[in-house]
């Protein structure tokens, strides 16, 4: 018997053979698009075996459903990505969790309080290049092309070099004292992306394939670098701002996403997606040692070394995850501990600096989360969640 994928209004159907029945999974998808996302592309692997549909659009204007194994800029995941990296190194002894960053990196004057460690939990305090959300509420801006409205859509192909991220960081007030708070900074990865340039004598791009992508067979996932296309087939990633009056909605699907660095510039599928978490909490990409360092989250922050942890609803289950967004794309990354249960989705949608579908991510990823891992309680996941599915809205987060 064959699956059809669900529908909804200006949806495609397409036929994915022998997949288990899963209405919940396929409600669950066609909300999601009514609660205004464009399109959206679940994966789960389960005791069940594995699911794929797709619901919505993926391109604005045309009936053709997201492709069921098309391509998503993956945003903040990429920071997995890049501490399993900086972790293989550590297992290695090239470098240590805790050596001096500066150590490494002299010529940026960092602190020299800030570890490795710091870097990959957050708890450097270095000032995001992409913006800060003060206490009260005002927006510090970082990099010109992270800015709002019709200035990041005329800024999006704009070539910036990861050196020059992290110096505009440290021209700017440190957030705390290093190792004494936590605050979200994509800055911390540019410089792991640069620490592991740096002690290998290689690219980042070059070790990822080396160390994970080729190992595991990630085909469908790669490091654009300063490129600006995205492999087909995709779905559509768009930005809508206001200008003298008029809204204008702009296809932003090509950008050039090294403003985002290994911050956020990957790009994958969600079957890609599936296999890395998979084999990252199934231990064949890290020693036991290090891959309870990733997953040993911090108090304030459940923020381990490139994966958060979140207790599902009321079954105490545990989940492990990243998520991310790039301006129009976002994707989803959970599993349970032993990597023996995943969920994976790429989403595409309508971005604007009001971050107007944030509350609409939230929802999504409660949602699916629940469904998948907590029993089908739908609602009641946790907020952190929720906050990191918010910040799938630009800046990447």
């Amino acid at each position: 018997m064959s699956e059809s994928l669900p529908t909804t209004k200006n949806s495609a159907a397409a036929a994915v053979p022998e997949r288990p029945e899963r209405p919940e999974l396929q409600q669950a998808i066609r909300e999601i698009v009514g609660s205004g996302i464009a399109g959206v592309t679940l994966r789960v692997h389960d005791e069940r075996g594995e699911w794929v549909g797709s619901a919505g659009v993926a391109e604005l204007g045309e009936s053709a459903g997201p492709p069921v194994d098309g391509h998503v800029r993956i945003g903040s995941n990429t920071k997995t990505f890049t501490a399993t990296v900086v972790l293989q190194l550590v297992a290695e002894g090239v470098i240590r969790l805790d050596d001096p960053v500066a150590g490494h990196l002299p010529g940026f004057g960092l602190d020299r309080r800030i570890t490795v460690r710091m870097l990959l939990q957050h708890t450097s305090g270095v000032f995001n290049h992409t913006g800060e959300l003060l206490e009260d509420g005002t927006v510090a801006h970082g990099i010109p092309s992270t800015i709002a409205g019709r200035e990041w859509v005329e800024g999006r192909f704009t070539t910036y070099r990861p050196e020059e991220l992290v110096r505009l960081s440290l021209s700017k007030p440190a957030r705390f004292e290093p190792g004494t708070g936590w605050s979200y900074s994509n800055t911390n990865y540019v410089l792991a992306r640069l620490l592991v340039e740096r002690v290998t004598g290689r690219s980042c791009a070059e070790e990822m394939q080396e160390r994970i992508l080729g190992p595991l067979g990630l085909s469908g996932t790669s490091l654009p670098g300063t490129g600006v296309e995205i492999p087909e087939p995709h779905a559509h990633a768009y930005y809508r701002y206001e200008d003298a009056g008029r809204q204008e909605t702009v296809d932003v699907t090509r950008q050039d996403p090294s403003w985002i660095s290994a911050g956020g510039d990957m790009i994958s599928t969600t079957k890609d997606l599936h296999t890395f978490i998979s084999a990252l909490l199934g231990g064949r990409l890290l020693p036991a040692p290090l891959l309870a360092e990733i997953c040993t989250p911090h108090a304030a922050s459940g923020f381990g070394l490139g994966l958060r942890v979140q207790e599902v609803g009321g079954n105490g289950a545990t989940v492990f995850f990243h998520n991310g967004g790039a301006a129009g794309h976002a994707a989803l990354m959970y599993s349970t501990p032993d990597g023996g249960k995943t969920l994976t989705a790429a989403l595409n949608y309508v971005d604007d600096a009001a971050m107007s579908l944030a509350a609409a991510f939230q929802k999504a990823q409660a949602r699916l989360v629940e469904e998948v891992f907590g029993g089908g309680r739908a609602g009641s996941a946790d907020g952190a969640a929720a906050s990191a599915a918010a910040g799938a809205a630009r800046p990447a987060g």
